[in-house]
């Protein structure tokens, strides 16, 4: 039989970030509670930052009957000369009988001890209270509180608990809380419990006392909203998705409206008047015409027909915020840009102070700017290694360490540095993720580089590696970061050299080259989203010795993932497979010489003149490269047809591996074609 069920676990206000973080696993811990019981069926899940509410419309009343099944060890091992072995009672008491009990069938063609049992099922109200606790307790939250007298914990205490199966109210109880026909609803429309009737009667009470239970009409009423405040002030209202995922976690009913901050406070930037409102008080930024104005908007979640003192309450909250920020900025301006301080600073006990991580990173810099072909600035360049760190020793970024970079491109501009070296500043920490933008000059980009590999090669050489999901220091992002900006600004830079070129500036006693190319092999494909992994594979992983070109590699990869997604490829790959299985044992990079002399027939000289042809040809592109090459396949093919190329003549059988050695040494000094997976 089937009726509606209905979970309701009341507790207190539900912090946001926690609640969102977990929010992906909620559903899915239920399922497998549901599913270990024998109980799955569809069900909704909604929250407000009072409750946790689990809906299914229908739910089975009782678990079905089910048969289990044990299998022993095989009857001539349990059984010996008709008495029972130790395995044969060991595996009586594991099924919980008498070895009498136990009969015999058959599994993988040998007869085995076997027993069988009707396991009845349960009744679910038996059973949901033991469900709920398990599903509950198995939420992450990260911290969690106790209180009372209660010694497990929640990330908030429970307050009530509302379990309905059908028209029955379920008896069970959670972290000392029975469960009850009571809900609450929201505080201003009453404070106290109200009694549910039913299921129906529970929906009913809430949308009637102001609580939308559903997160997706929250947001929905927020936008819309938005949408009228834009309409009737001729504004924009800049929607921060995770910002807004927060808001509508923490209403049940919410009402977006529209404040102000004095004028005076756009003499801050942008970006510190919006990182105070979002982080601080989870107000959404006002624009008109493309540009901020002093105006927000809060999403209240009050009850009242007028909102002014709502609106007056947060204005003041604001203020006081603001005001803190432009002391900051103009103390800072006043004292200027300087990275006096930063010598106190440990960067990393073997690394020494932040100071000394800037002059490291001068000398990447210069080593990088005379590798590129461009004209670099190198008193710019040297400028904006310089103080690039020096806003982290500015008020502002001391209370809002987000803006760290962006606060020293304004006190740059402001304090009157170039336009070029302000840039490369506020874009040394460029990109931040795998969408993010990357820096937009040559000197940007060197200054970015040259931070990134400074930390990456100063970490490996004192043994801090990243392992498993642990990189504290974002190394992995950093190597993607590294080759998305080489690749962006064609900066030629060879992981493998200049490694060797800057080994002077870093600890000696460890060796690390070969750990960072290894980790920079396994990161290519993070920087190459999309792309098949065995495709990079084979253009990297050809043999031990492989230089870390970064253009190079880039080319190359490119090159083989546009062949590799032709069809044309497909039908050439099975063949030049077999000619690296002909050729398993040969080095690809010793050089194949063939004699034409010892050619016995035509399909041989006609592979040959055709493959010497395709490879002493000038081609624009690899990719070029590689059609001529694979467009070899017929040739090929009829090689194989009409010669034996294990001929038993050994100079005929080493001139027959040398001609397809040629063809497939020009497509490895590309790609090692075989490890592709199509």
């Amino acid at each position: 039989m089937l009726k509606p069920l209905l979970i309701e676990i009341g507790v207190e206000e539900l912090p946001a970030v926690p609640l969102l973080k977990e929010l992906s696993e909620i559903e899915k811990k239920w399922v497998a509670v549901l599913e270990k019981n024998a109980l799955l069926g569809e069900f909704e899940f909604y929250y407000t930052p009072r409750r946790l509410v689990l809906w299914h419309r229908e739910f089975k009343t009782r678990q079905d009957d089910r048969v289990e099944e044990f299998y022993g060890a095989p009857v001539e091992i349990a059984i010996k000369e008709g008495v029972p072995t130790p395995a044969a009672f060991g595996f009586a008491k594991k099924c919980g009988v008498e070895f009498d009990q136990i009969s015999r069938a058959e599994k993988g063609g040998k007869e085995v001890l076997y027993f069988s049992q009707n396991i009845p099922g349960r009744n679910s109200s038996e059973i949901l209270g033991e469900m709920i606790e398990t599903w509950i307790k198995s939420l992450n939250f990260g911290k969690s509180m106790r209180w009372g007298s209660n010694q497990e914990s929640f990330i908030r205490p429970i307050r009530w608990l509302n379990v309905i199966l059908g028209d029955d109210l379920v008896d069970m109880e959670l972290f000392g809380v029975r469960s009850s026909c009571e809900t609450y609803i929201h505080r201003i429309s009453h404070f106290g419990a109200k009694k549910v009737n039913s299921i129906r009667h529970y929906f009913e009470l809430l949308k009637e006392g102001s609580v939308n239970l559903y997160p997706d009409s929250r947001r929905e009423s927020i936008l819309n909203a938005f949408a009228s405040l834009e309409k009737e002030h001729g504004i924009t209202i800049e929607i921060d998705e995770d910002l807004l995922d927060e808001v509508v976690a923490i209403t049940e009913h919410p009402t977006p409206l529209l404040g102000k901050f004095d004028e005076n406070f756009l003499e801050l930037p942008p970006e510190v008047i919006i990182t105070s409102m979002k982080e601080h008080q989870r107000y959404f930024p006002v624009f008109k015409d493309g540009k901020l104005i002093n105006a927000f908007v809060v999403v209240s979640n009050a009850l009242c027909e007028d909102f002014s003192k709502v609106i007056e309450g947060n204005e003041r909250v604001l203020r006081p915020r603001l005001s803190d920020a432009l002391f900051f900025y103009r103390n800072d301006l006043k004292k200027g840009l300087s990275t006096e301080g930063l010598e106190k600073v440990v960067f990393m006990n073997g690394l020494g102070t932040l100071a000394e991580k800037i002059e490291r990173e001068k000398v990447v810099a210069t080593t990088i700017a005379n590798l590129t072909h461009d004209n670099i600035d190198l008193n710019a360049l040297n400028r904006a290694m310089s103080l690039a760190k020096a806003d982290l020793m500015s008020e502002m970024v001391y209370e809002f360490t987000e803006l760290q970079g962006l606060m020293g491109y304004y006190y740059a501009l402001a304090l009157g540095e170039s336009a070029d070296v302000a840039i490369a500043i506020k874009e040394q920490y460029l990109p931040t993720g795998e969408e993010s933008a990357l820096p937009s000059t040559m000197l940007s980009a060197i200054v970015a580089l040259s931070i990134k590999l400074d930390t990456l090669i100063g970490m490996f050489s004192i043994g801090e590696i990243p392992t498993g999901s642990r990189d504290p220091f974002a190394l992995r992002r950093a190597v993607n970061g590294i080759i998305k900006i080489a690749v962006a600004h064609q900066i030629p830079l060879n992981f493998s050299a200049l490694i060797d070129q800057l080994a002077s500036l870093y600890p000696q006693n460890k060796e690390y080259k070969k750990s960072i190319e290894t980790f920079v092999i396994e990161r290519l494909a993070g920087a190459y989203v999309g792309v098949n992994p065995s495709i990079i594979q084979s253009v990297v992983a050809k043999d031990a010795n492989v230089e870390l070109d970064v253009l190079e590699i880039d080319r190359k990869i490119r090159a083989v993932a546009t062949i590799a997604a032709s069809d044309s490829f497909v039908e050439a790959f099975s063949t030049f497979k077999r000619v690296s299985n002909i050729l398993k044992d040969e080095a690809m990079d010793k050089g194949f010489n063939v004699n034409e002399a010892l050619f016995e027939n035509d399909a041989e000289r006609n592979l040959y003149a055709s493959a010497k042809a395709v490879i002493n040809t000038d081609y624009e592109s690899l990719e070029e490269r590689l059609d001529a090459l694979f467009a070899l396949k017929a040739l090929l093919d009829n090689f194989f047809d009409n010669v034996m190329v294990n001929a038993e003549d050994l100079n005929i059988r080493t001139n027959r591996k040398a001609l397809v050695g040629m063809i497939y040494a020009e497509i490895y000094s590309i790609a090692d074609i075989k490890n592709i997976t199509l």
